[in-house]
């Protein structure tokens, strides 16, 4: 493992170790809120603390990671408030970015699209998590790209990192997993239809179910830490 990554060109190191570090926070191998100890990391992913320090300014700047004086890097943890504002943020984008992509898709593209929807209902079906929401990422980038705004573009990365890791853990629960596997049949619908206001309206209720599994979950886990508490006291 070790001749593999010396190998890597500076440049390919670096790209790696930030790839590697966001899959860790986005899939909650790094828990929201803990703080990202250096050495352990490096030693997990066999790298000197430069590349990872690199990593870590770069996800810092996409929201995955906060840079606390006296305290280090920590993952970053929403709290409700901050949900609701980022996701309500995120659905006109998303809803702009459909209804953009319905009216300048080509039909390359869509085909695409198609194929990658498919697969990802592959990795639905065997239950594959991470490779469904690889997927489901690359879908929704490509919907954005069709759209073909640069400002929409950059704006909808900035703010979606913020809500990588939220995203992941919202199809854990598997009735929400199947309503969000329907919704994208709708979407593929839609814009193979070029219905600019179907891709809308089915991007809008995508948001507002994630944004719906996301505070129960969240409520659940403070439900919890209380009961511990109580517990304990």
């Amino acid at each position: 493992m070790s001749a593999e990554i010396i190998s890597i060109p500076r440049a390919g190191l670096h790209e790696h170790v930030t790839q590697e570090l966001r899959r860790m926070l986005v899939e909650g191998t790094i828990a929201p809120g803990a703080k990202l100890n250096e050495r352990e990391l490096c030693e997990a992913l066999d790298v000197s603390r430069t590349p990872l320090r690199e990593a870590i300014k770069r996800l810092a700047a996409e929201g995955l990671v906060e840079l606390v004086p006296n305290r280090g890097a920590i993952a970053i943890e929403l709290g409700e408030e901050d949900i609701r504002h980022t996701f309500e943020v995120m659905g006109g984008l998303e809803a702009l970015s459909g209804e953009l992509a319905a009216e300048r898709i080509t039909d390359e593209e869509l085909a695409e699209l198609r194929a990658m929807h498919f697969e990802m209902l592959a990795a639905y079906t065997r239950r594959d998590l991470r490779a469904y929401y690889r997927l489901n990422a690359k879908i929704h980038s490509a919907i954005n790209a069709a759209a073909r705004n640069p400002v929409l573009s950059a704006t909808y990365d900035r703010v979606n990192a913020r809500l990588q890791a939220l995203r992941f853990r919202s199809n854990q629960d598997g009735e929400k997993w199947k309503t969000a596997m329907r919704e994208h049949e709708l979407m593929v619908d839609a814009l193979a239809r070029r219905d600019a206001a179907a891709m809308r309206r089915v991007l809008i209720a995508h948001l507002k179910n994630k944004l719906d599994v996301v505070l129960q979950q969240l409520h659940s886990r403070e439900e919890r830490t209380q009961r511990k508490k109580g517990t304990r006291t």
